[in-house]
């Protein structure tokens, strides 16, 4: 029985609960199969939905709010935030990231300053253009990074990117090197907040 979503009603909400270890594609067809049920729920007023239970990108929100509110119109609010703050670092540690010994550093990164660690990095602040955070696992960057950011430097190629924008114009994890190209950003409205590798290939969202 697949179990990627459960849903819950509450006094003031309807609370979707997203298994964390579901992939994106078991989360939608298993949405798709409960809509009927929502709809039921939906009789007689539009209570708001709370969607919970999983650190979520950009686009798999999008995707979840599509699914719904295609068949019914009302509010829905997600546990996962758009936008890294402290909040956002512990849910994507938590569920989304291999733990490891972490390091903090308070304040943004000027041209010209470099930071190496063995673990993971969180940046408390931006990274500018000519700065350097380098990270044996995992980088975190609360501002905005534009410097040079290269995690899983030992060859972890689970290690992961994220930052509230990423504007940097190269990124790297383990051995594979993004070059993001300014052009094809600027007509993409969708800011991108995360980078990943899968099967070899780095992924930027």
């Amino acid at each position: 029985m697949d179990n990627s979503v459960s849903i819950s009603l509450g006094k003031n909400e309807i609370t979707l609960k997203i298994n964390g270890r579901s992939t994106q594609r078991e989360i939608e067809k298993c949405l798709e199969n409960k809509i009927p049920e929502l709809k039921r729920l939906y009789q007689d007023e539009k209570t708001p939905i709370y969607v919970t239970g999983k650190v979520l990108k950009n686009k798999e929100i999008e995707r979840i709010k599509e699914i719904i509110q295609k068949d019914l119109d009302v509010q829905i609010d997600f546990d996962s935030p758009k936008v890294l703050g402290l909040h956002g670092i512990r849910k994507t540690f938590s569920e989304e990231i291999s733990s490891s010994e972490t390091k903090f550093h308070r304040g943004s990164l000027r041209s010209g300053k470099k930071i190496e660690y063995e673990g993971s990095l969180v940046i408390l602040g931006d990274v500018n253009g000519g700065a350097e955070v380098i990270a044996g696992d995992n980088i975190v960057v609360l501002g905005v990074l534009r410097g040079l950011a290269h995690a899983g430097a030992k060859g972890n190629k689970k290690a992961m990117i994220a930052a509230a924008k990423i504007e940097a114009p190269q990124i790297r994890i383990a051995n594979i090197v993004q070059e993001i190209d300014k052009e094809g950003e600027n007509n993409n409205s969708q800011i991108k907040t995360y980078a990943y590798v899968k099967e070899n290939k780095m992924i930027i969202e």
